[in-house]
């Protein structure tokens, strides 16, 4: 029986199935959560004492930094800056009588390295979902082969996959996942090989009335595969660079 927590996993693998152009599934997860806190923290989370307490002391990763300004809810960004940058000066003051009077300011400047409240509220649920397809996996029997009918799973998150299952599953359980895994990624991964071999040979005149087969977009592609495609801003129906534009018209697409 579904459950609410496993409805956002069971849809995004629904659409990524229905369309492998999608890719990732559990890209698409993280990039929904994201957009979800994004509009929290401009919005009806901006003026919640609890939440600004936690903002101000967090503050925020240059990524979620540049997504909340295209967002172009200025007003609602100031808001939030207004108060830690107020909480900021008052921790970085130096001129101490006593020791170092940079200590505090180095300290203070310290903690927001590698700190970002939407980075912490995403990475939190985004780390229950990748559960949750583990659990799908062993306790629903149709959920095997919607995973099977996944179009990838980029590197990171199948090394979280793995994981998770290594974590969860009885040892008798996890060999099949693993292979029900790499049935998707490995072939995959072969053929994003392959296409990466063409798209190189394209830029051989021997090569030049040869069609490109399915490279056009390999780049792109590998791209997404290696590093995941996340931090998808507002304009998500944008097209990705094609292979003609990115090669400066150094090799002639055949008509």
């Amino acid at each position: 029986m579904e459950q609410i927590y496993t409805i956002p996993v069971n849809e995004a693998f629904d659409v990524s199935a229905a369309d492998p152009a999608l890719g990732c599934p559990l890209c698409a997860l993280y990039n929904k959560l994201e957009d979800h806190e994004l509009e929290l923290i401009l919005g009806a989370s901006m003026m919640e004492p609890d939440v600004r307490i936690k903002t101000n002391e967090e503050g925020f990763c240059r990524t979620h930094y540049d997504m909340m300004f295209t967002r172009k809810n200025r007003l609602g960004m100031a808001l939030t800056l207004q108060s830690h940058l107020d909480e900021l000066r008052k921790r970085t003051s130096t001129g101490a009588t006593f020791g170092d009077p940079a200590a505090g300011a180095v300290q203070r400047i310290s903690s927001l390295v590698g700190s970002c409240y939407i980075c912490r509220k995403v990475e939190y649920h985004f780390g229950r979902m990748v559960e949750t397809v583990v659990f799908l996996w062993e306790s629903d029997e149709n959920f095997p082969g919607k995973l099977e009918s996944q179009p990838y799973f980029c590197l990171p998150h199948y090394r979280l996959l793995l994981l998770q299952a290594k974590r969860r599953l009885p040892k008798k359980k996890y060999p099949g996942f693993v292979h029900a895994l790499a049935g998707v990624v490995e072939p995959y991964f072969d053929k994003l090989r392959d296409d990466i071999d063409w798209f190189c040979k394209k830029f051989d005149y021997r090569y030049d009335s040869e069609p490109w087969y399915d490279s056009r977009d390999a780049v792109e592609r590998a791209i997404k595969f290696l590093r995941a495609d996340l931090h998808v801003g507002p304009e998500k129906g944008k097209k990705p660079q094609n292979a003609k534009d990115a090669q400066e018209g150094r090799a002639n697409e055949p008509e």
